[in-house]
């Protein structure tokens, strides 16, 4: 029987680890080294190249040289539009509205998948060289943000470099295992990874083996990568107000500039400038041309301003769901290479008011937290029990076309909760289940999950029918929706799987939209409240008109029935003051017709028993939705 390893996948570089005598160890590759560069190259003549041999021949063969494939995983064409234009290769359009890399070598194109299978080989024979037996299992981390489709592109390049993907996890959960492996007392920890291509913020309970995820948020479009770029922005406005050329029409220089920036970037985080010389450059009619420059920390911390400011977005968003403080948190993990940077510690510091812990390796503390998967998947390692949360809150949508939650967003899973609903008319036969998942109060502005139908509702006046919904969650993430009216005990549900990893640009869109558009949105929901509001009340009066009968003289009949008119009339607007001021009017006539009936009653009684009548009303719920205690 192999072994089983654990990966870490990343946009820049990635490292197996593996379990031995109980420690998780990383493996030395081939080269020496316990890194291996995500790069893949081909020669002219189709010699595949990977890792640091791959990364060192891509300035004089860009075209054939494939870097941070990780960023175009389980994507469309369309979805990385911006990001095509930083990688010295083409992208093009692949299979099923996926994309590709051109690999002119090889006269085809390679999916993301392919690419990523190859570093994986790559690992699993460094592995396999390293401990002498086979390796047939991995388990593999992704970026806590990734969504199915990316997930499920991560776990094919495993199953096409040979190995049985047993699970896929979380980049900060798996820091987090390696952290917390031997932690006895309970530590709440925020897990800060800021890799080559993706950043993650996660809280996390930590101890007596049971690591809790509390709250994840991220960008999966944010990494070292981007920190680079600036630099390679940078030095081309500048070559280009100085020579009046510009480098992005030459592929070799960009990946020269490319790596300049790289190299650029780590020694500014040891020392205050450095010097950025790449002869020949370029050439034009007058000869050829170099670029010589200095850089300060300081230009580059200016240059990246804007990327500081993105990292503090889902930095405050994680720790406003898991309901922290900065300083309830005990501990700061910093993952990643790019954590190295002076200017992310320094934020870092100021965010949380702690020194960060520095006692695990920030590129390899991930594949070391995998391993430790293996193990506990493998019997290896026992008693550590791993909990995860849904990113994104799950409801139904209800009269009025509102989202009703009925499980909140970084709810920890598996998880179960229910609710209860009535009917909106008289006789209604079934009711449509519409299982939403977003933060916005409108149906409309969230992401439809399924759609069912509950059939079988016996003929029964509004409001009286009692359909309990119930939302289960198992340790998976998939979702399993069932209503059933308790009078009859008819029952419907349905299944939906990958409910939490809807596309990464769809959560961020229904979060920043629901910050963005938080005042209409309120007014929006109020209004559709109000309209329910009015609803309610011309039907509980026109009710009372209909069992009153001769009771209530005609005159009072014609002033209540005006009122229901106008009401409705100012239904079918969007004036909510209009709205409130004819509900007032009608709620005076209402309560007029009550007190009509009372004294109808009351002079019954006095009638038939000689003494003062009584009433015993018993409590009424007059609402379209009732949450079941």
């Amino acid at each position: 029987m192999g072994k089983t390893v654990g990966i870490d996948l990343g946009t820049t570089n990635s490292v197996v680890a593996v379990m031995e005598g109980g420690e998780p160890v990383v493996i030395t590759t081939a080269e020496g080294t316990r890194t291996v560069p995500s790069v893949v190259g081909f020669k002219s003549n189709g010699d595949r190249l990977v890792g640091v041999i791959a990364k060192r021949q891509a300035v004089v063969n860009p075209e054939n040289t494939i870097s941070s494939i990780k960023r175009f995983m389980g994507h469309s064409l369309g979805e990385v539009k911006d990001e095509a234009s930083r990688v010295s290769y083409k992208i093009v359009p692949g299979k099923n509205n996926t994309v590709a890399a051109s690999v002119p070598a090889l006269g085809k194109e390679l999916s993301p998948e392919e690419v990523s299978a190859m570093i994986l080989q790559k690992l699993k024979a460094d592995a396999e060289a390293y401990l002498g037996t086979t390796v047939d299992s991995a388990v593999i981390t992704v970026p806590a943000y990734f969504n199915d489709a990316q997930r499920t592109a991560t776990k094919n390049a495993g199953e096409i470099a040979g190995l049985n993907v047993l699970r896929i996890i979380n980049e900060p959960t798996a820091a987090a295992l390696a952290y917390g492996l031997d932690k006895k007392a309970n530590e709440t920890i925020l897990v800060f990874d800021l890799g080559g291509g993706t950043f993650d913020v996660s809280v996390l309970d930590v101890g007596e083996g049971v690591f809790e995820v509390k709250a994840t948020a991220g960008d999966s479009h944010l990494g070292g990568d981007d920190y680079d770029n600036k630099i390679v922005e940078w030095l081309v406005s500048e070559f280009k107000k100085d020579q009046g050329i510009d480098l992005n029409q030459d592929r070799a220089a960009v990946q020269r500039l490319r790596d300049a920036a790289e190299k650029a970037k780590v020694e500014l985080s040891g020392q205050a400038t450095t010097n950025i010389n790449l002869p020949y450059i370029t050439a034009d009619a007058t000869g050829p041309k170099h670029l010589d420059i200095t850089v300060s920390r300081a230009k580059f911390e200016e240059l990246t301003a804007d990327l500081m400011e993105r990292v503090k977005v889902p930095f405050f968003r994680a720790l406003e769901d898991a309901k922290l403080k900065p300083t309830e948190v005990d501990e700061v993990i910093l993952v990643g290479g790019s954590t190295r940077m002076p200017q992310v510690q320094d934020l870092v510091k100021q965010l949380t008011g702690k020194e960060p812990n520095r006692s695990v390796n920030p590129d390899e503390v991930v594949a070391v937290g995998a391993a430790i998967q293996a193990g506990v998947l493998g019997g290896e390692v026992k008693n550590i029990v791993l909990l995860d949360v849904t990113p994104l809150s799950l409801g139904v949508e209800t009269q009025g076309g509102i989202f009703d939650k009925i499980i909140d967003r970084n709810t920890t899973i598996p998880t179960k909760k229910s609710r209860t609903y009535t009917t909106a008319v008289d006789n209604q036969p079934e009711v449509e289940i519409n299982v939403l998942q977003g933060e916005r109060p409108m149906a409309k502005d969230n992401k439809s999950l399924g759609r069912f139908h509950l059939q079988g509702i016996p003929p029964m006046p509004a409001r009286m029918p009692q359909i309990e919904v119930t939302f289960d969650i198992d340790a998976n993430g998939i979702l399993n929706v069932v209503a059933q009216e308790k009078g009859t005990g008819s029952k419907q549900s349905i299944t939906i799987t990958g409910s939490g990893n809807l596309n990464r640009d769809d959560i961020e869109r229904m979060i920043r939209d629901a910050e963005m558009n938080a005042e209409n949105d309120r007014k929006e929901h109020e209004l559709r409240e109000a309209k329910n509001d009015a609803e309610k009340l011309t039907y509980s009066t026109e009710k009372t008109l209909r069992e009153a009968g001769d009771k209530v003289d005609e005159a009072t009949r014609q002033r209540a029935t005006e009122k229901i008119e106008a009401v409705r009339k100012a239904v079918n607007g969007d004036d909510i003051d209009e709205i409130k001021a004819t509900m007032a009017q009608l709620e005076t006539e209402s309560h007029a017709i009550s007190e009509i009936l009372y004294k109808h009653v009351s002079e019954q009684a006095d009638a038939s028993e000689g003494k003062p009548g009584a009433s015993n009303d018993g409590d009424v719920i007059d609402a379209d939705f009732k949450e079941e205690k």
